[in-house]
């Protein structure tokens, strides 16, 4: 009986995993195509336009959310507030980054670079946070970093400053894990979800709205799929986390590259360069080597 007990948890384990799989891959699906949509609307809108509408419709999100939880009060108290503030506009700013990276370089160069911040997040966890740095973790970081100089090609005559947009957009986010974890230590969820929404609204609005541009009756439908479809693959993440394991989806997350390459090259005619490839698969396999267990 046991032995018949066990193997049904197994079975309900196995596919409670294959479930976050694919909960996690069909976030980061939503998570490409955004970017795709984000890359043609920054055509012709300010990237501070949209980040302001999505921050707007995130905040609406994220009072909703609380208000079911416990309430806004309760929410509001903080035990690190300004750290909250510094990580709202880390993550405001990273976005605006990331957004300017895609006006002037491809979905998939722009990812293959922006794919090393969580090793960059393990580097600075070791120097901020003194988490244990073991040598497979050290090993992948220089493997990962090796990918990026491959990608970014410097003293080849080919090296792009745009380059450089999305691996300061990387290291931003970094920066914003680490905080998340430091903050998140003492503070809740919905508390980290409200100041993230009501700074982010706050502060995108001011550099946002000065810059306004009116759009088009399609840009607003986009503007608002943009925001929506946010919201959303955050919610789906979150869903697979309840399923499976972090470590266990880390891989999973990496597919994000994979579609964001795949449509670059069908929405926007983009060519993948051999170096390209090669650096992103090292940056990649350096991600994963650093969470095998």
């Amino acid at each position: 009986m046991s032995a018949a007990v066990q193997s049904l948890n197994e079975v309900r384990r196995s596919k409670e995993t294959r479930i976050g799989i694919g909960l996690c891959l069909l976030s980061m699906f939503i998570f490409a195509t955004q970017d795709g949509i984000t890359k043609i609307l920054v055509e012709d809108l300010p990237v501070t336009q949209l980040v302001m509408v999505r921050y707007w419709v995130f905040l609406i999100f994220a009072v909703c959310f609380v208000q079911m939880k416990g309430g806004l009060g309760n929410m509001l108290k903080s035990s690190h507030p300004w750290l909250q503030l510094a990580r709202s506009l880390l993550g405001v700013f990273e976005i605006v980054l990331f957004g300017v990276a895609l006006r002037y370089l491809g979905l998939a160069e722009t990812h293959a670079i922006y794919a090393v911040f969580p090793l960059l997040t393990m580097g600075m966890a070791a120097l901020v946070l003194r988490e244990q740095l073991t040598l497979r973790q050290g090993l992948a970081a220089v493997i990962g970093f090796a990918g990026t100089l491959i990608i970014l090609k410097p003293g080849m005559g080919v090296f792009s400053l745009a380059s450089l947009i999305p691996l300061a957009a990387a290291l931003m986010f970094a920066c914003f894990n680490i905080l998340t974890r430091k903050i998140s230590r003492a503070d809740t969820f919905g508390t980290n979800m409200l100041y993230m929404g009501l700074w982010g609204a706050l502060v995108s609005t001011v550099i946002g709205l000065p810059q306004w541009v009116t759009p088009s009756p399609l840009e607003i439908v986009l503007m608002l799929v943009l925001s929506i479809t946010g919201v959303l693959a955050q919610l789906l993440l979150l869903q697979a986390l309840k399923y499976a394991e972090a470590v266990t989806l880390q891989p999973f997350n990496y597919s994000l590259l994979v579609f964001a390459s795949v449509l670059g090259v069908v929405w926007f005619s983009e060519t993948l360069e051999t170096t390209l490839v090669v650096g992103a698969l090292l940056v990649v396999l350096g991600g994963m080597f650093s969470l095998r267990r």
